[in-house]
C-alpha cells in the first residue's frame, strides 16, 4: 500500500494507537487535498522517526478487529465525506444540522478563540468563519450559541419523535456535544431531558427499555480512537455500544451508523467531491449495522453527513431541514437507504467479540478533561 506525496510514492507504514496527533483543521485539510491531487499530507509532521511522511500510515488490523467484523457482517460505506474540510467542531455541528452556515456566504470553520466553544463560553468569545472564496477569518465570527440554522432536534420535537444525545458531561462537554452550541437546545426543555450523561449510560439504557427513537453517542477521549489519547480502547467501546443495542429488544428495528468526525490528518487517496465552498471534506470511515443491512456489502454511494439526516427524515417521514441554496445538505445528499434490504428477514444479532469487556466501560470514571481541542 502506498500514497502520493508531491509526486513521490510513499509506502504506508503500520502504526498502533500511540500517536502522532496530526494537525487536522481547515488549512491542513485543504493543503493535503491539494485541488484533488491528494498529495499534500507530507506538509504536516513533527519529530517522529517517519519525518514528513508520518501521515502515510495504517492501523494494525488486529487492533481494530471489531471494525473488520462489522464490515464483513454488515456494511462498509467507503465514500462517506464530511460536510466541510476541517476538525471536530464543525463536523459535529453539521452532523446534527446538515449545515454550519451563519450567512448564505459564510460558514463556521475550525473552532473558537477559547473553550468550551458553546453557549456556555465566556462573554465575548468569537468563532471563526470561512467565506465563499475559501478565505478564513479567525475569531471574527458570532458567539458560539447558534440561532443561524436549524438542527434535526427541532424537526424531531415538532414531530414528537423522541431523541437523546449521550455525552461525557452536561456542561462544557466541548466539540463532541454540538447541542450545547445550539441555543434552541441549550436554553430549551430538551437540555435537561434529552442530553444524557455520562455517555456510558448507552450501555445500560437499551436493556432497560430507555432508548430513544433517534440517538447520538459520543465517547470519552480515551475511548475515541483519537491518537492524542494513546489508547487502544476505541474498537471495544464501539462494539460494546453495538452489543448493548443488539442484545436488546430494539435490535429488530435498529440502524446503527458508526463514523469518525474527521480524517485526523492521515493520508487518504479519495478526492472529495467539491459541492460548495465548505467541501466536501476528506473521507472518513463509516459502518452501518442493522438486522436489515446488506451482508458484507461495500457501498460506493457518495455519502455525506447530510445523508444520515436524510435517512432519519425518511424513516420518520419528516421534512428536510432547509433548502440547499441556504446551505443545508440533507436535501441534496444521497440517502443511506441503498445499504439496506428491507425485504430480507431481519437477521439475529451475533454479539461482537472484544479485547476489552463492556464492564470496563460501564465502570469508567467521569472525566473533566476536554475530549478534544481540534
Amino acid at each position: 500500500m502506498s500514497g502520493s506525496a508531491d509526486g513521490t510514492t510513499v509506502r504506508l507504514h503500520e502504526i498502533s494507537f500511540i500517536g502522532p496527533d496530526l494537525p487536522h483543521d481547515w488549512r491542513p485539510a485543504v493543503l493535503s487535498w491539494d485541488d484533488g491531487k491528494m498529495d499534500g499530507f507530507y506538509r504536516f509532521s513533527d519529530s517522529s522517526d517517519r519525518g514528513k511522511y508520518q501521515a502515510y500510515a495504517y492501523v494494525r488490523r488486529s487492533l481494530i478487529a471489531p471494525y473488520w467484523t462489522m464490515a464483513r457482517q454488515y456494511v462498509l460505506a467507503d465514500h462517506m465525506f464530511p460536510t466541510e474540510f476541517g476538525p471536530s467542531f464543525t463536523a459535529h455541528l453539521t452532523l446534527v444540522a446538515g449545515t454550519d452556515n451563519v450567512t448564505r456566504k459564510k460558514a463556521e470553520v475550525n473552532f473558537t478563540d477559547g473553550a468550551p466553544d458553546d453557549c456556555d463560553s465566556p462573554s465575548g468569545t468569537k468563532s471563526s468563519t470561512v467565506d465563499e472564496l475559501r478565505h478564513v477569518s479567525y475569531f471574527t465570527g458570532p458567539f458560539p450559541c447558534f440561532t443561524q440554522f436549524r438542527t434535526i432536534a427541532e424537526t424531531l420535537d415538532d414531530a414528537h419523535v423522541s431523541w437523546k444525545f449521550y455525552a461525557t458531561k452536561l456542561l462544557d462537554a466541548g466539540f463532541w456535544e454540538p447541542f450545547e452550541a445550539i441555543k434552541y437546545v441549550r436554553d430549551g426543555p430538551d437540555w435537561n431531558k434529552d442530553i444524557i450523561v455520562p455517555q456510558t449510560r448507552i450501555l445500560t439504557d437499551p436493556g432497560r427499555g430507555k432508548l430513544a427513537s433517534v440517538t447520538w453517542v459520543t465517547p470519552s477521549g480515551q475511548d475515541s480512537d483519537h491518537p492524542g489519547w494513546r489508547s487502544p480502547l476505541g474498537p471495544s467501546w464501539v462494539a460494546a455500544v453495538v452489543n448493548a443495542v443488539g442484545e436488546s429488544r430494539y435490535w429488530k428495528d435498529s440502524a446503527i451508523i458508526i463514523l469518525w468526525d474527521d480524517w485526523g490528518g492521515w493520508y487518504d487517496n479519495a478526492p472529495p467531491p467539491q459541492l460548495d465552498f465548505r467541501g466536501l471534506g476528506i473521507r472518513v470511515p463509516c459502518l452501518i449495522v442493522s438486522p436489515y443491512a446488506k451482508h458484507g456489502y461495500v457501498s460506493h454511494t457518495q455519502y455525506e453527513y447530510g445523508s444520515i439526516l436524510k435517512f432519519i427524515e425518511q424513516a420518520f417521514d419528516l421534512p428536510p431541514l432547509g433548502p440547499t441554496r441556504a446551505g443545508y445538505t440533507d436535501t441534496r445528499a444521497n440517502s443511506l437507504v441503498d445499504s439496506f434490504d428491507f425485504t430480507q428477514k431481519p437477521r439475529a444479532f451475533v454479539p461482537l467479540k472484544t479485547t476489552y469487556p463492556a464492564w470496563l466501560f460501564r465502570s469508567e470514571a467521569p472525566s473533566n478533561d476536554p475530549v478534544d481541542t481540534e
